[in-house]
């Protein structure tokens, strides 16, 4: 069995409403991420899957509150860090890609000046080398004209190209053990979402990474995951191997999953 880099264990909390009643939304949450293994987390919308994802980094919405439970990774307690304790996590150990790329760039700077700023945040040097790293990183990812595209601003990007950015950012420039995505292809046209899922994979086999995917696509899943965690209304329902899960499915959910997007055939 591999080392875990990052273990969940019993991890709960909930929203307290505007009359003070606390509403509980994570109940008991436990998996692990195994080194260099990509895991998928799976399950509806509203199941949880992206709120832990945020715990991780300490970037849950400032209303949730936990009630219990720990996240370890490498052995730490992260939830027991400061924020700057954090911030030497963020990005330098895990890094995170969000749904919508060119929301998650700054509108007032070029891609490659970010992705520069981010090289001389983890790791020094001077602005002119960041940029030769930013470029580099571009070309990496199989963005055209990198040097040309570099210059520009988010706006100037494809959907589909600046995800390709954030993967850059995320896994090249920061140079993380665990990267996250949380559902990386949504709302991109099929054939891209496949572009950058393979990108993704190629990335993870040649850098070692221990890779966690949030999604709601199975199909996803089945092609590029080893491991799947199943969340359904706050609660890991189901955990086991890619084949396992979509072969002989233990859980009612899913089973309903699977079925639901016509995978149990295919399998």
């Amino acid at each position: 069995m591999s080392e875990a880099l990052l273990e969940i264990e019993d991890y709960r909390g909930g929203f307290r409403t505007e009359t003070g009643d606390f509403v509980p939304v994570l109940h008991g949450v436990s998996y692990r991420l195994k080194v260099g293994v990509m895991t998928a987390v799976v399950g509806e919308s509203g199941s949880g899957k992206s709120l832990v994802a945020l715990s991780v980094l300490g970037i849950q919405p400032p209303a949730f509150e936990r009630t219990g439970g720990r996240i370890l990774f490498r052995g730490t307690d992260l939830l027991g860090l400061d924020e700057k304790g954090l911030r030497a996590i963020r990005g330098a150990e895990i890094s995170m890609v969000f749904q919508d790329a060119r929301a998650a760039l700054n509108p007032v700077f070029t891609v490659g000046r970010q992705l520069a700023d981010v090289w001389q945040l983890h790791h020094g040097g001077g602005r002119k080398a960041a940029m030769g790293q930013a470029i580099e990183a571009l070309r990496r990812v199989s963005i055209p004209e990198p040097e040309r595209r570099a210059r520009q601003y988010p706006h100037e990007f494809s959907g589909g190209m600046a995800q390709r950015a954030m993967i850059a950012m995320a896994s090249l420039i920061c140079q993380p053990a665990l990267l996250i995505l949380d559902e990386p292809t949504t709302g991109l046209d099929v054939t891209i979402q496949s572009d950058i899922m393979e990108l993704i994979v190629e990335l993870s086999r040649t850098r070692g990474l221990t890779t966690c995917l949030i999604t709601h696509d199975l199909g996803v899943v089945a092609e590029t995951c080893q491991e799947v965690v199943v969340m359904n209304a706050g609660r890991v329902v189901e955990t086991g191997s890619a084949e396992a899960i979509f072969t002989t499915p233990r859980d009612l959910y899913t089973q309903r999953l699977l079925s639901a997007s016509q995978l149990v055939e295919a399998a």
